[in-house]
């Protein structure tokens, strides 16, 4: 993409409380390529205001300025709204009058339902819903999208371009988004708890934390890339690949299903629908 085509490529955008998953998406946009300048941010402190200024963000720090999310907003076609859920109603109530016509709001917050947004905000405000996961800081990210009832196919179109830049976009009805959120939004975690207890496991077979971390790291990485290689990416045919019968894998595979994995991520996965859901009654 040429220099032209990138910076016309992202609306201006604010980034209101820019914290790890809002920070993660501005450091995956500016890793991607997108214009520093095409962005604005606010921070709590003026130390993390700093931080992103050095990248070369107009950002501005609401312990030393009491309008800056005000100040943020102005000429900006995409606000992002990066604080925590329950802090999301009186972000909106504060800048309700100074976003710019037509705007559209982007919430990152789970449990936030796009009417609650809605009903803070003049009517012309289009508000989408985003759920990414941290990786869009190294643009491997998955971040689930659903409109609210005033936001068009072009504005849920403009949020997409932004996190398409740094991953995979699924754009989902609202109901649906709670799920979406137990699956990818926390996915992450699960996976660094696969790894975290795998590695422990490889310590007590008798190898050194570090030799354990280059073991298991390493392992899940290769895997990764060979199933993104692969022309119909299919995690069952792989692992069968792997299981030779009567094998050493066979044995290891034997053990692990036992555990019912599949249960295991229901049942975890429910428990973050759920306190999505109390997050979006409480809120």
């Amino acid at each position: 993409m040429t220099d032209d085509a990138m910076n016309g490529a992202f609306a201006r955008t604010a980034f209101l409380g820019t914290g790890s998953m809002s920070g993660a998406i501005l450091r995956g946009l500016l890793a991607a390529g997108a214009p520093a300048d095409r962005f604005r941010a606010t921070t709590r402190t003026a130390a993390s205001a700093e931080r992103l200024r050095a990248l070369g963000v107009d950002a501005s720090a609401v312990e030393n300025d009491a309008d800056a999310n005000r100040a943020a907003v102005q000429g900006a076609r995409l606000v992002v709204l990066g604080v925590k859920p329950f802090a999301v109603a009186d972000l909106l109530r504060e800048i309700a009058d100074a976003l710019e016509p037509n705007a559209i709001v982007v919430s990152v917050a789970v449990g936030i339902r796009s009417a609650t947004m809605e009903a803070l905000l003049p009517p012309s405000i289009r508000v989408v819903r985003a759920l990414p996961n941290t990786p869009v800081a190294v643009g491997r990210g998955v971040t689930g999208l659903s409109a609210g009832a005033r936001a068009d196919p072009a504005a849920v179109d403009e949020a997409a371009a932004l996190f398409s830049a740094s991953g995979s976009v699924v754009r989902v009805e609202e109901p649906r988004l709670d799920a979406l959120s137990a699956v990818s939004g926390s996915g992450p975690a699960y996976v660094f708890l696969l790894i975290e207890q795998w590695e422990r496991a490889a310590v007590s077979l008798g190898f050194t934390p570090a030799e354990a971390a280059v073991l298991v790291q390493g392992t899940v990485r290769g895997a990764m890339e060979l199933l993104a290689a692969t022309e119909s990416p299919d995690p069952a045919a792989l692992r069968r690949a792997v299981t030779s019968p009567r094998g050493t894998t066979e044995r290891a595979i034997a053990v692990l299903e036992t555990a019912d994995l599949e249960s295991l991520l229901v049942r975890a996965s429910e428990a973050a629908i759920a306190r999505a859901v109390e997050l979006a009654e409480s809120n």
